[in-house]
């Protein structure tokens, strides 16, 4: 279970977590991660899988967010006119995005030798943030085979957080950043159902952190303008149409905006969900389908979830990170040891 932010005493919100309190508490979704570790190249990949079946042809529904549109990630275009995601997901580094494409696209077509031939093309989704403070970006060191390893290693249960995969080389709010993750239960119609979240974050100027506690986490380096990035992964068992997720992956943001995030000039802050509630066939034959969707008077609860759970991840990002001596000598320290020094 992550409870890397709790176990240094920090609270989250008042809904309770799911058992886990990780985005994997949604059944069927599966996270991976390869990391690079070498010289000054401090990056990697990070894979989320929906489902382990072939989302080319069984699609979920999905729904983002541009909170602010300083990036580079591809496929959201498609994914909020069609309202589907047909891949898995990548996060990778800036200049690691057409790579991880390339990769996305020759595992489809390996899948569905028909893609762009007797059927449709496929839209890959990759998203990024720059760790180019830790990494040696310039050095274009993600490769498919890096790509194809975070894939193959997807798995449900724990997931690991803090300087791995995607995660290795960000920087958050002056500390290290990287791969964080949360979750919150909701009671509907008699069961249990979950949000979760997983998040690669690379934002936030340095003294501007707020804990839910009202502490400011100060790491003593430069103050500078805020041109991170952050992404935000929201994952939900619960049945919604397209403009209801849309608008529960909007309130990630709100959970941003506690930690003392403004989305400046220079950031890119992406949201992007999707539910696992059903599938929608790629073949399908019918004229009409039927879609189930949320009693619109239940909403707020998710809203909560997605604010709570956003919250959570990215303490938890900074948390489980280690402190980072990266490329030209330059240093993030690990939030978890600057709350050990308070005491």
């Amino acid at each position: 279970m992550s409870t890397i932010a709790r176990e240094l005493g920090i609270s989250f919100g008042t809904s309770p977590t799911g058992p886990l309190n990780a985005i994997t508490d949604v059944s069927g979704v599966a996270i991976g991660h390869r990391t690079i570790r070498a010289g000054d190249l401090n990056t990697g990949v990070s894979a989320v899988l929906p489902h382990g079946g072939n989302m080319y042809r069984n699609k979920v529904l999905a729904a983002c967010d541009v909170i602010n549109g300083f990036g580079k990630s591809t496929g959201l275009m498609q994914v909020d006119e069609l309202g589907s995601i047909e891949t898995p997901i990548l996060l990778t580094n800036t200049f690691g995005v057409g790579t991880c494409a390339n990769a996305l696209i020759r595992a489809a077509v390996l899948e569905n030798p028909d893609i762009g031939r007797e059927t449709s093309t496929v839209n890959p989704v990759v998203m990024e943030c720059n760790d180019g403070h830790l990494s040696d970006i310039q050095a274009l060191a993600v490769t498919e085979d890096d790509a194809r390893a975070a894939l193959a290693t997807a798995a449900s249960g724990p997931v690991a957080e803090g300087n791995v995969g995607a995660g290795t080389g960000m920087s958050c709010f002056g500390f290290k950043g990287g791969i964080g993750t949360a979750s919150r239960r909701i009671e509907l119609a008699g069961s249990a159902h979950h949000v979760g979240v997983l998040v690669l974050t690379n934002f936030g100027r340095a003294g501007d952190l707020v804990l839910p506690d009202g502490r400011r986490p100060d790491p003593r380096s430069r103050r500078e303008a805020e041109k991170g990035s952050v992404i935000v992964i929201l994952a939900t068992d619960i049945a919604m149409e397209h403009r209801q997720l849309k608008r529960v992956v909007r309130r990630c943001g709100a959970g941003l905006a506690r930690l003392g995030a403004y989305w400046g000039h220079g950031s890119g802050d992406i949201a992007l969900g999707f539910s696992t509630a059903q599938t929608f066939d790629h073949d399908e034959r019918a004229d009409f389908v039927s879609i189930s969707a949320l009693n619109e008077n239940r909403i707020d609860r998710l809203f909560r979830a997605a604010a709570e759970a956003t919250e959570e991840a990215v303490v938890n990002s900074m948390c489980a990170a280690e402190v980072m001596h990266g490329r030209a000598g330059h240093v993030r320290p690990s939030l978890a040891d600057w709350l050990r020094e308070q005491g």
